[in-house]
């Protein structure tokens, strides 16, 4: 499986798209506002030649879905939530615009994602970790054959989630952490939500939230 990422919108959030030799694709957390955002997935998707055949939200928090309703108008694909998070994702649309967001288009979920239920494309299965603590529902997928985890804002390089929203947490989003990625062998790269890519191990040994 290959990742390829975009940080899009005033947040610096991470857009994933999720694909693999048959050119199939998942975007994860579009954030992509702008109009040059928009534009700058869609060129890429189309010169890499993917076939986009699913949305996924590891969140709703409003950086992570501005773009949840471009990617269901250009590729009419399926659009999955944990259940969990579904009234996060309601909310967006009540403060959006004091956020700057004003012309923010709400989506809503065509299915939802379960924990240890897999999502299959193309020749690649992703396995649904559950995973709160820093939004009620939030979700993270493992691909254990590329040893990749897209972890959404669950833990950074050198630190975790904030809490501080609502439906946040500290002791879930701990027991979160050690239980859904710690979990993970060493070698395993976290692409968060914001900031660079991790290792499990390194967060392991250095993150002072872990100690």
């Amino acid at each position: 499986m290959l990742v390829s990422g975009f940080t899009f919108n005033a947040f610096s959030e991470n857009t994933y798209l999720l694909h693999d030799a048959t050119k199939e694709c998942v975007v994860v957390d579009p954030g992509c506002y702008s109009r040059d955002e928009q534009q700058a997935l869609r060129e890429f998707i189309a010169a890499e030649q993917l076939r986009v055949v699913l949305l996924v939200n590891t969140h709703a928090h409003i950086d992570h879905v501005l773009g949840n309703q471009f990617i269901l108008d250009t590729y009419k694909v399926p659009f999955l939530l944990h259940e969990a998070d579904v009234a996060t994702l309601r909310a967006v649309q009540t403060y959006a615009p004091s956020y700057g967001f004003a012309q923010y288009q709400p989506a809503d979920p065509t299915g939802t994602l379960v924990a240890g239920e897999p999502i299959r494309f193309g020749n690649t299965e992703l396995e649904v970790r559950f995973a709160p603590g820093h939004a009620p529902g939030h979700v993270i997928f493992y691909h254990a054959p590329s040893q990749v985890v897209i972890g959404g804002d669950v833990l950074f390089q050198g630190s975790i989630g904030r809490t501080d929203l609502p439906g946040g947490d500290y002791a879930t989003l701990i027991r979160s952490i050690k239980t859904e990625l710690l979990s993970l062998p060493d070698e395993v790269t976290v692409y968060p939500g914001h900031g660079p890519a991790t290792t499990i191990g390194a967060e392991r040994v250095s993150n002072p939230f872990l100690k």
